[in-house]
């Protein structure tokens, strides 16, 4: 009868499954007891079988693989990847392979293979065993009952024992007697959490905390000018991810969200969208607001007008003030002309006065309003200069 031999485990947490599979030729087998095997990243893994094969034959080397190039098995020894990691100990037809610090290039599918003295004498054994990567995180629940009461529990993508041993760390230092894989706590926004196996304490699990701070960046990060698009950005280091909303500072008291979602965008932005921006970034553990974000959107001058001061009738010899006005940022500069055949220039700044007023300024005026961005034209004022 046939004696069952059984490989590969992980050392610190897979349970070893008596599975066994086997490729038997003629005497020649290699046993596995599992075809799936899940590590953390990090940590060591130890993958053992056992074979057999004909007595009257020899073994010259044996090895193990997960690579094949030109068409030749590559003994992890030899493969640049594993180099420094990667040890073999066997102790008559067992063999074991240990991979130290494993990370996510190490997952594969690891094959046993032996060659002999027989001509032709070598043998693999499929389907081999399978190698994946996971790590542990910590899952967060928050208690109806209080918004700063959090239920964490320590989990992974592998199936860990059932009487696995925890550790947990509050603000990095280790919590004493928590053992267990979930832990409830009072928290406030400074504080952080992560858990660890006991046997793997040095592999913890990425701490979660409530929002930091948030930020928000403009894009295009120039000056932002009218009808061009417009992104705010909000950031925040946090962990769970925040979710984000945005507010204008506009002195409604209920601060009605302007959207959700890390970006604010305007397509086409216009003057009315000048004014005070911020986020909030919130997770189960807590919730932060940025400092606020001032838009000022950047326009060519509105149509100007122009206002005639004193309004009544105008009489020779008296003071007479036109004055025009236009919105724009940046403020414009204003100048002044007299209609004629040829427009006569007359001034520059925002009033035109006439001091002592003569019948010989009686016509139609108007004024150009300009910045950086445009100008405009205003329409036409009358003033008839009325003699004593």
């Amino acid at each position: 009868m046939q004696q069952q031999r059984y490989c590969p485990q992980i050392r610190h947490h897979t349970p070893v499954l008596f599975l066994l599979i086997k490729h038997s030729t003629a005497g020649w087998r290699v046993t596995y007891s599992s075809t799936k095997v899940c590590a953390l990243r990090g940590s060591t893994v130890v993958l053992r079988c056992t074979y057999s094969y004909p007595s009257t034959t020899t073994v010259q080397k044996s090895f193990w693989f997960t690579k094949v190039q030109d068409r030749k098995k590559v003994d992890l020894l030899t493969d640049s990847q594993y180099t420094g990691r990667v040890t073999y100990s066997s102790k008559s037809k067992d063999s074991t392979l240990t991979i130290t610090n494993v990370g996510n290039s190490d997952s594969a599918v690891y094959k046993f293979r032996f060659i002999t003295t027989q001509q032709r004498g070598s043998y693999t054994s499929d389907p081999g065993v399978t190698l994946s990567l996971t790590d542990l995180h910590v899952k967060v629940g928050t208690s109806i009952f209080s918004s700063s009461w959090a239920d964490l529990t320590c989990v992974s993508s592998c199936t860990l024992p059932p009487h696995s041993s925890y550790i947990w760390f509050k603000n990095g230092e280790k919590i004493p007697r928590k053992t267990s894989s979930t832990y409830s706590d009072y928290f406030n926004n400074a504080d952080s959490y992560s858990c660890a196996l006991q046997e793997h304490q040095d592999f913890p699990s990425p701490p979660v905390y409530a929002p930091k701070l948030p930020s928000v960046s403009v894009s295009p990060s120039a000056e932002i000018v009218e009808n061009s698009t417009v992104t705010l950005t909000c950031s925040s280091d946090a962990n769970p991810a925040a979710n984000y909303t945005w507010y204008k500072k506009n002195g409604n008291p209920d601060f009605q969200p302007l959207s959700k979602g890390p970006e604010l965008v305007f397509s086409s932005v216009q003057s009315s969208d000048s004014g005070e921006f911020y986020c909030a970034a919130e997770n189960d553990l807590g919730r932060r607001t940025s400092e606020h974000f001032i838009s000022d959107v950047k326009y060519a001058p509105k149509l100007p007008s122009v206002s005639v001061s004193p309004s009544a009738e105008i009489v020779e010899g008296s003071s007479v003030t036109l004055t025009c006005s236009s919105d724009a940022n940046p403020a414009a500069t204003f100048k002044w002309y007299k209609r004629n055949q040829t427009p006569q220039y007359l001034h520059e700044g925002a009033q035109l006065v006439f001091n002592y007023i003569q019948p010989s300024a009686s016509g139609e005026y108007y004024c150009k309003s300009e910045n950086k961005l445009g100008r405009k034209r205003s329409g036409y004022v009358s003033i008839n200069v009325k003699c004593e």
